[in-house]
């Protein structure tokens, strides 16, 4: 993988250019036209010249031929040219001083056709030598609200009102689609711009300047690979201590989707699995589908962050509760528990029949002002965290008379309001209004309600920290002679063991350690010993540790015929819950610590976490528990509890080896890590590295 590019570039006179030429216009083409025309719709406030070699006139204004012959330098320079036109108009634009511009065209550097990668090569020639900035190729350009430049070809979504979200994304052409989306669901945008194939300008860019602007509350993006994956850790890094919350949608969790990826953008999708660790680290909320990223980026344009995970669900439906018991256990969700004031202050508020619990189901109130009491009451409980109210907004606004009374209910407290419907419905601009008016969401489907509403404890739980480093790698002499006992001073120690370098030795090894015993082949060329047939288990006399001596060399030496035979292992037989423990660095996002249920159905269980590296011990916790693992040792069918602790105590322990020693070491596996009773510890049974 190819060096970073070191710091960051400003996209500040490509969003807040005072001035612009768009080079393309003519009364033929869609793009600049439609560009043209939001320009001056909406009173843009900065100078438009118009480049058009072949005629002098376009839209009733005077053109010039090229950037070369404008009256006088502009910020940015919006470039509606066929691909092979570009490389001359960026010329023109660095030869009079121009200091931005964006390429719509393709075939700049994507694909696998060589006039594409010498015209790519080109332009970040030119940006190299220049300074020049440059957004695209490859991408429709975008909407900057505050300062009414729309440079996007979409008359429509200029109309929007400002607002506090600011959009990147990878995709042009689904960056509308959202935006069209969340404005009829009431979003409100500062910016929107397609970053495209970021030749120059990337999302570490992009992410960083939205960090620092005012206008911008939240940020969302849609990605499809993360060039500079370390400046884009860094600007995460920024928005989370910031209070900033990054809602992303990624491309790229299986291989067909990275392959595209790849081939359109020339992006590089990396490990999903990683990508996600280091969304857990940086405090990015990501959502699995488009539809989950409009309700999520709603759920945080309330404006405010709980101070716990519990939620207080009131409905007005038996059904409704029925749903929501379902979903909370699917997501994960936390469910408050009313305290018993709080239950007797609801009773007037019951049917007949009906005790208050959480969920609730309360009836259809008479009012909303008779809503909105109950709602005050739930959410003065201090075992409450978030309210979600349920109701869907009216499509006229004469039906909610009494709105008001829902807005004072949001302004007494300072806690999350949420409003959700059971499923999808319309919306029209009058009910956009009445959302408006009483100041909190509505939300779209109970399994999104509750991601939605988890993921502002998500962010809250991170918000205004700094995410941990791993630092950098340093010298170590550790070495494969060294490597047992340097383990075991971190605490990682394996079973009584012996090597052999023939079947008779083996029994006479067995004997010391005391039976029963497994046997290992021993080869630096066998890295998956089980899978080459390469261990036996459960010996219980000498005679059976020198016959499966002897199976075992047949085994190895048919899976693997060039294999080199060391000899063999002589461990004792330790029994307990089997778990995973792993590090590696990652291409992308840098080192990492994998943990699971361990043992021959690793892959096929497919119950491991990733983290980035460092982790606390809490981490860990938190890791475990996510997990089917965490089952397992508690004690699963009549099984005594494991030592959780212990394992917890391994993991760090192995975290922390694998960042001290890196510089040697690619990648350090423990499988089985077998954790015995509670009390008892855990053993490292086989240990499996891969040096640098």
């Amino acid at each position: 993988m190819a060096a970073e590019r070191p710091g960051f570039r400003s996209p500040e006179t490509v969003l807040r250019a005072k001035s612009v030429a768009i080079v393309g216009a003519s009364e033929r083409a869609r793009w600049p036209a439609d560009i043209y025309g939001s320009l001056k719709k909406h009173n843009y406030a900065g100078k438009i010249y118009l480049v058009n070699p072949r005629q002098a006139v376009v839209y009733g204004e005077k053109t010039f031929p090229s950037l070369r012959e404008l009256p006088e330098p502009v910020d940015h320079a919006i470039v509606i040219v066929p691909g092979s036109a570009v490389p001359a108009v960026l010329e023109d634009a660095v030869a009079r001083g121009i200091r931005s511009a964006t390429i719509y065209a393709s075939g700049i550097g994507d694909g696998e056709g060589e006039e594409s990668r010498q015209r790519g090569q080109a332009v970040r020639n030119l940006v190299a030598s220049s300074g020049l900035i440059v957004a695209g190729p490859n991408c429709m350009g975008g909407f900057s609200y505050p300062e009414k430049l729309f440079a996007y070809p979409n008359p429509r979504l200029a109309d929007i009102a400002p607002g506090h979200v600011g959009c990147i994304f990878q995709s042009g052409g689904t960056l509308q689609f959202f935006m069209s989306t969340g404005a009829e669901r009431g979003l409100r945008f500062s910016y929107g711009f397609s970053s495209g194939n970021e030749l120059d300008l990337d999302l570490a860019d992009y992410v960083n300047w939205l960090v620092d602007d005012p206008s911008t509350q939240q940020i969302v993006l849609f990605i499809e690979g993360i060039r500079r994956p370390k400046a884009f850790m860094i600007a995460a890094g920024r928005a989370l201590q910031a209070g900033k919350p990054i809602i992303a949608i990624k491309t790229g969790a299986t291989e067909g989707s990275a392959q595209a990826a790849a081939s359109h953008t020339g992006a590089i999708a990396g490990d999903y699995a990683a990508y996600l660790a280091m969304c857990e680290r940086y405090g990015i909320i990501n959502c699995d589908q488009l539809d989950d990223l409009v309700e999520v980026t709603l759920a945080f344009q309330c404006g405010r962050v709980p101070q716990g995970p519990r939620i207080a669900w009131v409905t007005t439906s038996g059904g409704t509760v029925d749903l929501l018991y379902d979903c909370i256990e699917k997501e994960g969700s936390v469910t408050s528990t009313f305290a018993p004031a709080t239950l007797e202050a609801m009773k007037p508020y019951m049917q007949e029949g009906i005790h208050p619990k959480n969920p609730l189901d309360s009836g259809i109130p008479t009012t909303l002002a008779k809503a909105a009491e109950l709602c005050e009451i739930v959410l003065a409980d201090e075992n409450v965290d978030m309210l979600a109210w349920a109701n869907q907004l009216p499509g006229k606004r004469a039906a909610w008379v009494d709105h008001e009374r829902l807005k004072q209910m949001r302004d007494n407290t300072q806690k999350p309001v949420i409003g959700f419907a059971r499923m999808a419905y319309q919306l029209g601009p009058e009910s956009v209004s009445l959302q408006d008016a009483v100041g909190f969401p509505f939300l779209q489907g109970l399994p999104a309600t509750c991601r939605a509403m988890n993921a502002l404890w998500f962010h809250a739980q991170r918000a205004g920290k700094s995410p941990a480093s791993p630092g950098e790698a340093t010298k170590t002499p550790l070495n494969a002679d060294t490597l047992e006992s340097v383990l075991k001073s971190y605490g990682i120690e394996g079973p009584k063991s012996a090597l052999a370098s023939n079947p008779a030795e083996a029994a006479r090894a067995a004997e010391k350690i005391s039976y029963p015993v497994v046997l290992k082949i021993s080869s630096r060329d066998i890295l998956h010993k089980t899978e080459a047939g390469g261990v036996i288990l459960d010996l219980r006399d000498a005679a059976a540790v020198e016959i499966a001596a002897q199976k075992l060399l047949a085994s190895a030496k048919a899976a693997y015929p060039d294999a080199r035979i060391d000899g063999f292992l002589v461990q004792e037989m330790v029994s307990g819950v089997e778990a995973i423990v792993g590090a590696r660095e990652d291409d992308l996002y840098g080192p990492m610590l994998l943990a699971g249920s361990g043992g021959v159905l690793v892959e096929l269980l497919k119950d491991a976490r990733l983290k980035l590296l460092p982790v606390k011990e809490q981490e860990i916790e938190n890791m475990i528990d996510d997990l089917k693992l965490a089952k397992l040792l508690a004690g699963y069918r009549g099984k005594p509890p494991a030592d959780r602790t212990a394992l917890v105590r391994a993991i760090a322990a192995l975290g922390q080896f694998y960042l001290d020693h890196r510089s040697v070491i690619a990648d350090i596996e423990v499988n089985p890590l077998m954790v015995r009773p509670a009390g008892q510890g855990v053993c490292a049974v086989d240990v499996r590295v891969i040096w640098k």
